[in-house]
């Protein structure tokens, strides 16, 4: 209990010297703001502050340095596309191209003369083929130039205007060729046909020679004029119409 009351006391001391000390302090303060003099405004004067190195000017007529400025990029035109070119529609027409053959003697000449009826133009056009062998109708030889000369107007009377004499020296010299065919059909069926005409004296054989003959081709007929081929043909015994590749 006793050392309780003790400090008690002895800190009650302490603090009292320290707020014993803080207000001299304070006094001390108080005292020297007032120990300073008044000041007097009308004595105060400004000193003259030393004059600065005078800044450089340039002349009038000094260059002004332009400030560079960075470059700007010029974009770049993308080249024009090119137009598009409108889109061609093509119609195409049923064309068809033929050939029809193969003719030679009488039935050549008929059928170039129906051709040519037709004034096809540049559609038109032929090939030339030529076999080893063949068939032909003819009459005998004649070896009196009366008679042959008789027999020639006899052909012509009965519409026989086609016709070849054999010159050439040999068995066949003077012999009447009416006309040659590839196949020993077509060369009956221009047999037939002169017996109807009258024709008695001429006869079928082998013509153990090179025959040449032709055939027509035709290239980009419409469909009429197809079909008049077609019944054209009819009339031209042995003979073959046919569908080929158009060459363009």
């Amino acid at each position: 209990m006793m050392k309780t009351l003790f400090w008690i006391l002895l800190s009650a001391n302490i603090i009292f010297f320290a707020v014993m000390q803080w207000g001299d302090r304070l006094t001390a303060d108080e005292q020297a703001v007032q120990a300073q003099p008044a000041l007097h405004e009308e004595k105060i004067s400004l000193l003259n502050m030393p004059q600065s190195s005078p800044v450089a000017t340039l002349p009038a007529s000094a260059p002004v340095a332009t400030p560079v400025s960075a470059p700007v990029a010029t974009p770049v035109a993308e080249p024009a596309q090119p137009a598009a070119k409108p889109m061609q529609v093509t119609v195409k027409t049923d064309t068809q191209c033929l050939e029809w053959g193969d003719f030679s003697g009488a039935d050549l000449a008929r059928a170039t003369a129906a051709l040519s009826a037709l004034q096809l133009g540049d559609k038109l056009s032929q090939r030339q083929i030529e076999y080893n062998i063949g068939y032909w109708v003819y009459i005998p030889p004649i070896k009196d130039k009366a008679a042959l000369a008789k027999k020639l107007a006899q052909l012509k009377a009965r519409g026989v205007k086609e016709h070849f004499v054999v010159s050439e020296a040999g068995p066949w010299q003077n012999a009447v060729s009416l006309g040659v065919f590839k196949t020993q059909e077509a060369a009956q069926n221009f047999f037939d046909d002169l017996r109807t005409r009258g024709v008695r004296s001429a006869q079928v054989g082998e013509r153990a020679s090179k025959l040449k003959a032709t055939i027509f081709v035709l290239n980009g007929l419409d469909a009429a004029t197809g079909t008049g081929l077609a019944e054209m043909q009819k009339n031209f015994a042995g003979s073959e119409l046919k569908k080929i590749p158009c060459t363009h």
